[in-house]
């Protein structure tokens, strides 16, 4: 169950990421809600698994899902140019998340 509630609160990393990116320095409302809400359960989540999990693999796994996804996101959505390094140092974070996962003995 920590893994599970540590990579949704990566997730919730992406999303509290891009909406305060959009909040225009949190003057948008609706950014700004998001941003609220999403790095308050992001930080939760990540508290919760940390109740079982090292801290050091937890953060890490953390920060790369959200970091991962808020770049991804980007280039799908256009506001980050997309190149193949990119992708290629993306997919290498990705691998790193899964080892340490795997590395991780929970």
């Amino acid at each position: 169950m920590p893994w599970i509630v540590l990579i949704l609160s990566g997730v919730l990393e992406a999303v509290w990421a891009t909406a305060l990116g959009r909040s225009e320095g949190l003057s948008r409302v609706g950014p700004t809600v998001t941003f609220g809400v999403a790095v308050v359960l992001s930080m939760a989540g990540l508290a919760y698994a940390m109740r079982d999990l090292p801290t050091g693999t937890a953060y890490a796994v953390w920060v790369g899902i959200g970091a991962s996804l808020t770049v991804v996101y980007g280039m799908a959505t256009g506001s980050e140019p997309v190149s193949l390094i990119k992708v290629l140092l993306i997919l290498g974070l990705v691998g790193c998340i899964v080892g340490l996962k795997l590395v991780s003995g929970h």
